[in-house]
This record gives structure tokens, sequence and C-alpha cells, in this order.
């Protein structure tokens, strides 16, 4: 299963179009529009639910439905266009919840993450208005797939300079998605 991770809030996002291109060249996807989804950032109660579920082994449980999927994932690809000096919060958000230990990674004696998911590859999708800086997204979802998930592979996906008075950003976007 390819799993489609989408955080474009706009219709007409350009993320998405480029994102949908990559998909395109892929199997059937299964799309997790985070907008849609009910979300949320985890505090104290939601914390100690996850713990307990966790430690029960009740993976099943609707809570971690989301750590579930992408542990099942056989592909990831995650559209998130590039705001103020990152991805959108809404997949900081979503990244606390599938972040569970016993299904997307565990710890091995040394204390370092041991991945568990199943996904050979990890395509990381964005736009910038201006210069695209991947410390600050790329880089921290790269880290995380590679030393955390056990995701091998993962591969960025760009159009930036969108936003600059005198650039075509159709045609940007257009080199991009022939790019793939």
């Amino acid at each position: 299963m390819i799993l489609y991770v989408n955080c474009c809030v706009r219709s007409d996002s350009r993320t998405d179009r480029i994102a949908r291109a990559v998909l395109s060249k892929m199997d059937e996807y299964t799309e997790l529009f985070l907008s849609a989804e009910d979300i949320r950032p985890l505090d104290e109660k939601l914390l100690a639910k996850r713990d307990e579920l966790l430690s029960a082994g009740h993976f099943d449980d609707p809570m971690l439905r989301f750590a579930v999927q992408f542990a099942e994932a056989d592909k990831i690809v995650i559209a998130a266009p590039f705001w103020d000096g990152s991805f959108p919060s809404l997949l900081k958000v979503y990244i606390e919840n599938i972040y569970a230990v016993g299904i997307v990674t565990r710890y091995g004696a040394d204390g370092i993450p041991q991945g568990l998911c199943r996904a050979d590859e990890l395509v990381y999708v964005t736009t910038a208005g201006g210069k695209y800086i991947p410390d600050f997204s790329y880089g921290y979802i790269k880290a995380l797939a590679e030393n955390c998930f056990g995701i091998g592979k993962t591969r960025l996906v760009k159009a930036e300079m969108l936003d600059i008075v005198g650039s075509a950003p159709e045609q940007l976007v257009a080199e991009a998605v022939a790019s793939l």
C-alpha cells in the first residue's frame, strides 16, 4: 500500500499537484488528508492513554490507527509546503501521533531507535515561495525516516522561488514534475 500524507490546505496547492505527479508514477494509493482528520497534539491525558494502549498491545485501538497505517505502508509520499521556515504544524502533530513505540519504532538495549516500518521509500514533496531550506523540514523527516522508522531511502522533490517577483511559478512547477 502506498500512503499519501497530504498536508496541503489550499485547494489549488502547487505542492499537491507535484505530489500527485509523483503518485501517478506509482500504484494505487491511500490518501490521508490531514486537514480533514481529527488529529490533535498529545497532552497529558492522551499520552497516558497511548502509553496504556501500547503497553497492553492494543494496536487496533482507533487512537493508534495512523501509526499502524504508517508502519504498514510499502511507500510513503508526504506533501508539505514550506511555510515560515518549516512545514505546516499539522505535520508535526501527525508525527507526534504516529511515533508509537512498538508500532513504528522500538528502542534497543543501547537506547537507539530501531525502525519497524515496512516502507522502503519515503518521498517528501514541497514547494517554497523563496529559497528552500531543507534543514527545517525535509532534513527532519529524513532523519526520522532513516534513524527511527527504518525507512532506508528518502527522496526530496521540490519547486522553489515560486513567489519571487519575476519568477515563472507555473514553469518551475512544470520543471519539478518533468524531473520525476
